[in-house]
């Protein structure tokens, strides 16, 4: 992060900063947008594109902007960018095709929309860097495939758990233990959670409800682990995960299985420990001499230890991913190949046939982890691809949808991103 800081600091002296492209103005992107405009350097935030215009102008305004410029073509986006304007649009196929942007940040959080943009982007051989786990545990191998292709970086955000945890695990490699676990931490977890039961809280968070409702029945955690899974191998214990209580993440060490631990690795959570907000890597070292030092600094009697992360600070920390891939041509987290975890769809109550499914954080269905193979096995349906998918049959509560009790919906470029990438990869 020292020398990430210093290169930074030298493209800003230099008058030649990283220019970024944001697409999508919600809650996200507008913390993101606050970030790069008041409190990294080397960095520009050129330009954003949002579908309501008056959201992708309020992200400068809440900045502290108001040199902002209305744009509706690439030589209007141009001589934005040039005279120093903050340009907005509803287009963001200008942003990803200018010459004047080097980075694509997408932090729409929806499947299909992300989808375009990313594949849009890396068609113009942008950078990505998604805000965005949903898309990432969909479609993430087969993005990752073109943006290498493209010669490109494509890759999940700092911040956001699933890049803390990436960064904590090539952090206990690095110092000599076997990563075997990489968890999160959760609160709560109420898989009937519905817009409607999180509606009071969503509005005092300024957040919307169906993103509330997702981190609240377990679709978003089930997401951002599966991306972890995809990047480092590690399999699933159960379907949705194990999630054992306890007080303390320290007492995680002793609460999964040891043989799964050290058989290739798990991802998991533990539910109601401090530090509420963070996450951690259980390493393994069995050296003698190390687990004296390791007992001498209070982690234990080992040879499985607990190192954690007390927070994540998205999207305060995703300029260091930008950075990153810029300059270092590094991800941040991306999946290593095929997909190694499934976020499957399952329903929140008994459906009926003709029913269309409301998608992530809705009101019909919740997703849940499981190993792509045994979601591959059973043909089951990617939580990713759920929304707007009429059922062809009565589905009972809790149990999960197949591909083949739905029919799709059509013009999906998400759905033709899928087909490729499970030929691909399947």
């Amino acid at each position: 992060m020292i020398i990430l800081d210093k290169k930074l600091e030298e493209l800003e002296r230099s008058g030649s900063p990283i220019r970024v492209g944001l697409v999508g103005a919600g809650y996200a992107g507008r913390g993101f947008a606050m970030q790069m405009l008041n409190y990294t350097a080397g960095m520009r935030l050129v330009a954003v594109a949002n579908r309501t215009l008056s959201e992708a102008e309020r992200a400068f305004r809440d900045a502290g902007r108001t040199d902002i410029e209305e744009v509706s073509d690439g030589a209007a986006l141009s001589q934005a960018i040039s005279g120093k304007k903050s340009a907005i649009t509803s287009n963001y196929d200008l942003l990803c095709a200018s010459p004047d942007i080097d980075v694509i940040v997408d932090a729409s959080g929806e499947v299909e929309f992300g989808a375009r943009v990313i594949a849009s982007a890396i068609k113009n051989k942008k950078h990505v860097v998604l805000i965005n786990a949903e898309l990432d545990c969909t479609l993430g191998p087969i993005l990752k495939r073109r943006a290498d292709e493209a010669g490109v970086i494509y890759t999940q955000t700092d911040g956001d758990q699933p890049g803390v945890l990436m960064n904590l695990y090539r952090f206990v490699k690095s110092i000599g233990f076997k990563p075997v676990m990489a968890g999160n931490i959760k609160s709560l977890i109420d898989a009937r959670r519905t817009p409607e039961t999180q509606k009071a809280f969503a509005e005092a968070h300024f957040q919307r409800p169906k993103m509330i409702t997702s981190f609240a029945d377990g679709t978003k955690i089930s997401m951002e682990m599966a991306t972890v899974s995809n990047a480092t191998g590690f399999k699933i214990i159960k379907r949705g995960m194990a999630g054992p209580k306890c007080a303390r993440v320290e007492e995680a060490v002793n609460l999964f299985p040891v043989d799964e631990l050290m058989n290739g690795g798990i991802v998991d959570y533990i539910l109601g420990a401090e530090p509420s907000f963070g996450v951690f890597v259980l390493g393994y070292n069995s050296h003698s001499l190390t687990r004296q030092y390791m007992n001498m600094y209070k982690m234990g009697d080992g040879p499985i230890y607990t190192f954690y992360v007390p927070y994540h600070l998205s999207p305060i920390e995703t300029p260091s991913s930008i950075g990153r891939a810029v300059i270092f041509k590094d991800a941040t987290i991306a999946p290593l190949g095929g997909l190694v975890a499934e976020v499957v769809t399952l329903a929140k109550r008994d459906l009926k046939a003709g029913e269309a499914l409301d998608g992530i954080g809705g009101f019909t269905v919740y997703g849940a982890i499981d190993n792509y193979k045994t979601a591959k096995a059973g043909n089951l349906l990617p939580m990713g691809l759920s929304d707007g998918c009429v059922l062809k049959r009565d589905i009972k509560m809790d149990e999960a949808i197949a591909y083949s009790d739905v029919d799709l919906p059509l013009d999906r470029l998400s759905i033709e991103l899928r087909k490729e990438q499970d030929k691909i990869f399947g």
